[in-house]
């Protein structure tokens, strides 16, 4: 049986190298850079969460509002700690934090199955296409949850 402990609360600005570390490693070239990381973790009316184990940051989400809709702008679990529910956690942490709005909106790139099928089993559907978003030119679908 596992026994870590994971726990999940808020981030802020001296979380900044470890945000940078999990960007890099969950999203390569499509990573946000220092700048945009610093401001996620300082402007305000944005939720910042991360997931904490051992001391050691090894996950991390931000959302906010968008257009009237809850937006997930980032989530990312390192990838040692995967599959264990830290993303289905963190995922709820955020929707519980947008919960005043009538959707939840995320993107994901077209290759990342194994986040699409986190996000369908916990009542996203695709609603939309962004041609060419990512790095590279791949599309990024664009899925929803609605309450």
């Amino acid at each position: 049986m596992n026994s870590e402990i994971f726990t999940i609360m808020p981030s802020g600005w001296r979380d900044l190298r470890a945000v940078l570390h999990i960007e890099r490693e969950c999203f390569g070239e499509d990573a946000w850079p220092a700048l945009d990381i610093f401001f996620v973790l300082v402007f305000p009316g944005i939720v910042r969460l991360k997931v904490v184990s051992a001391g050691q940051i090894v996950g991390f989400a931000s959302c906010e509002e968008r257009d009237g809709a809850g937006w997930i702008t980032t989530i990312g679990i390192l990838p040692a700690y995967r599959r264990r529910g830290l993303g289905r956690a963190l995922l709820a942490a955020c929707e519980e934090n947008l919960v005043k709005y009538p959707r939840v909106r995320l993107c994901v790139r077209r290759s990342n199955l194994g986040a699409q099928q986190l996000y369908l089993e916990t009542g996203y559907v695709q609603v939309d296409i962004w041609r060419r978003y990512y790095n590279g030119g791949e599309d990024a679908l664009v899925m929803e949850k609605g309450r």
